[in-house]
């Protein structure tokens, strides 16, 4: 009954372990979303590139990533792949299985932007006879890539929250963190409300931030 009750001192006492498994989650956010960034703008070339064999591949990819939850994907990924020979460490698994689910996402949010960009700026570019990469890499990724920073940025926020989900793999983040804390000292009232009150308040500063950027960047454009 009385771990029912809120304490302010034990409260206060667990908040340095919870801070230690926020270190953690912004560890993987931050890596997994360079790995998101990185495959999903390979993903959305070998798409866009129509290549034979290569792009229906990676189209059934991205469709199997999405269509499928991430829970399953870092169970297969941590207790299947040691199976077949490939075992990694818990944070190493849990910050690729992020990285390539939101990969998925991320190139549909590259395409929307890419396809988004005037017909002008590829038939100018035709005209001049530029080469093809500096066509990609000088002029639709630039201008594509500057749009779709606020999506991205929403995804990171996204990508934040579902960190939670490493825990399941023995990734002590903060969710991991309060769980082990609750199951310690058998009280989850405070661990899980200080864990929940953190996730949000990271969120809401984070969106704060890219909805102000946003409308910085739309009143210097």
């Amino acid at each position: 009954m009385n771990s029912a009750i809120w304490d302010w001192g034990y409260a206060w006492s667990i908040l340095p372990d919870l801070l230690d498994g926020v270190k953690l989650t912004i560890v993987a956010t931050f890596f997994g979303s360079l790995i998101s960034f990185g495959l999903g703008l390979v993903w959305t070339l070998v798409r866009l590139a129509r290549i034979p064999v290569a792009t229906p591949a990676v189209e059934f990819f991205v469709q199997f990533v999405r269509g499928t939850p991430l829970l399953v994907q870092l169970y297969f990924l941590f207790f299947v792949f040691p199976n077949w020979g490939l075992s990694l460490p818990p944070m190493t698994t849990g910050v690729l299985g992020l990285g390539i689910f939101y990969s998925a996402y991320a190139a549909e949010i590259y395409r929307a932007g890419i396809e988004d960009l005037p017909l002008g700026q590829w038939e100018a570019a035709l005209v001049l006879s530029l080469p093809i990469r500096r066509v990609w890499f000088g002029i639709v990724l630039p201008q594509s890539i500057r749009k779709i920073l606020p999506v991205l940025g929403n995804q990171v926020i996204g990508m934040f929250k579902e960190s939670a989900l490493l825990s399941t793999i023995t990734v002590m983040e903060l969710l991991g963190q309060a769980k082990a804390l609750g199951s310690l000292d058998f009280r989850y009232v405070e661990p899980l409300t200080l864990a929940g009150a953190i996730y949000f308040v990271v969120s809401y500063v984070s969106a704060r931030t890219l909805r102000s950027w946003e409308g910085n960047h739309a009143v210097g454009s």
